[in-house]
């Protein structure tokens, strides 16, 4: 008798032990579905993020109108900024842009070289409180010639042009949707304290950026989301092996159609959408990256709208 109850303790032991780390008594609710929950709850779906959320740089006639309605921060580098910078702005490294934007009285406008970067910015400013903060669309390459250098050197009829002819551009349908688990999310507390601590997590990683021709040259390396309208794709074609997944609202349960076990990329016109859409995807528990330049670094002489024009106008 005495030897049937230690075999059948050290049953208990090993299964006890075995458990996963991830697994969670019946009943409870994971920290992924408490916060997106708190989320929705407080109009912070993804698509209540992409609701006026970029402006484009004024006409000269308007430039002192436009900066001072905004409180403007600038997450370029502190040598960039001094050298050439918008009037009244204020430099901030990306992971300290909550910090930056504390007292301020204005909508925010964060700037940076693209307008890629900012929309991490932009997307942890809007989860925190401020909603009405903005990406200056296109970034300085937007403001001035001089600094449009980022924008020329990866779109373009010669720069932005990797996609045509290459075998992994195809004009076939997109890949099915399918249904997968929740990414498990480490975070404690409740909601509120849950999406405070994951801003923070996604601010300190910084971009989560992607070039296109790693994308093109492996897809099967990702699991990669085409984020624009049917008629698009159908009228440009996209990355083999991309679903097509649009607004991604948590609302409707689109985002477990992302696979959270793969890196995903996210990719539209300019990359400043895929931007806002990574960092919420970061905040989240998903391993997202952004793919740069959008599709004005792959078929920019195909496109027939959404291009980058370098400035004729300094402001």
């Amino acid at each position: 008798m005495k030897k049937l109850l230690v075999l059948s303790f050290a049953a208990l032991f090993i299964a006890t032990s075995c458990k996963k780390v991830e697994d969670e008594p019946s009943g409870t609710t994971s920290a992924y579905k408490t916060m997106t929950t708190y989320m929705v709850d407080n109009n912070m779906d993804l698509p209540d993020l992409l609701m006026d959320w970029i402006v484009g740089p004024p006409d000269l006639a308007n430039v002192q109108t436009f900066i001072d309605s905004y409180d403007i921060i600038d997450i370029r580098s502190a040598t960039d900024f001094a050298a050439s910078r918008i009037e009244g702005a204020v430099n901030s490294p990306l992971a300290d842009i909550l910090t930056a934007a504390a007292g301020t009285t204005k909508p925010i406008l964060v700037v940076c070289y693209t307008g890629q970067s900012a929309g991490h910015g932009v997307v942890a400013l809007r989860l925190s409180g401020y909603t009405d903060a903005k990406v200056l669309k296109w970034g300085m390459s937007g403001w001035r010639a001089d600094l449009a250098t980022s924008w020329e050197s990866n779109s373009g009829p010669v720069n932005g042009v990797t996609a045509i002819g290459h075998p992994n551009w195809v004009t076939t349908g997109t890949e099915p949707l399918t249904t997968f688990n929740d990414p498990v999310l480490s975070a404690s507390g409740d909601g509120a304290a849950m999406l405070e601590s994951r801003v923070q997590v996604m601010l300190s990683n910084g971009f989560k950026g992607v070039n296109n021709i790693d994308v093109l040259d492996t897809p099967s390396n990702y699991f990669i989301n085409n984020y624009w309208d049917q008629a698009d794709v159908d009228l440009y074609g996209h990355i083999a092996e991309a679903y097509r997944i649009k607004p991604l609202s948590n609302t409707v349960g689109e985002m477990n159609n992302l696979d959270p076990s793969k890196t995903v990329v996210t990719y539209c016109w300019t990359g400043q959408t895929s931007s806002m859409v990574t960092a919420y995807l970061n905040v989240i528990g998903y391993n997202a990256v952004s793919l740069k330049f959008g599709t004005n670094g792959m078929i920019y002489t195909d496109l027939q709208s959404h291009k980058y024009v370098t400035p004729t106008v300094d402001l």
